[in-house]
């Protein structure tokens, strides 16, 4: 109970948990069980939750924001259905998330902002068509 008590976690996580602590792995099944029948844990709203805050928190990707899901345990039928529900949203988080950057990197020369911007982008799992349509809304253009 105190682990969860912290923040949601998947069953994989708690078992990955409990298991740390010396439980055994009966037990610690029984234990999830038990904590599932009562409605504590539950990895679909748990899944819907960390889409959220991926998608607008950390401005991830769709594919970012599934590898999250997936570090924290969460099934990747869980994690596929979840995304199913939506339409496609990366656009809009790209451009959001380079504007926010974009206003420190104005200062460098042209090419660097776009060499930075580009991987602050991939590395948060967009794709190289999105960051380019992205990057045709962007003036690179340095302002005096």
């Amino acid at each position: 109970m105190k682990l969860l008590s912290y923040r949601g976690r998947s069953e994989k996580e708690l078992e990955e948990r409990l298991i740390k602590k010396g439980i055994s792995r009966t037990e610690a099944f029984s234990a999830i069980e038990y904590l599932k029948h009562a409605g504590l844990i539950d990895d679909k709203s748990l899944a819907k939750t960390l889409k959220r805050e991926a998608l607008t928190t950390k401005m991830l990707s769709r594919n970012g924001a599934r590898r999250f899901m997936m570090n924290r345990g969460i099934p990747v039928d869980i994690a596929d259905m979840v995304f199913s529900e939506t339409d496609d949203t990366d656009i809009d988080n790209a451009a959001r998330f380079a504007e926010k950057k974009f206003r420190v990197l104005k200062n460098y020369p042209p090419e660097t902002a776009k060499r930075r911007l580009y991987g602050l982008l991939s590395r948060r799992g967009y794709s190289s068509d999105t960051i380019m349509t992205v990057f045709r809304k962007i003036n690179f253009t340095k302002e005096d």
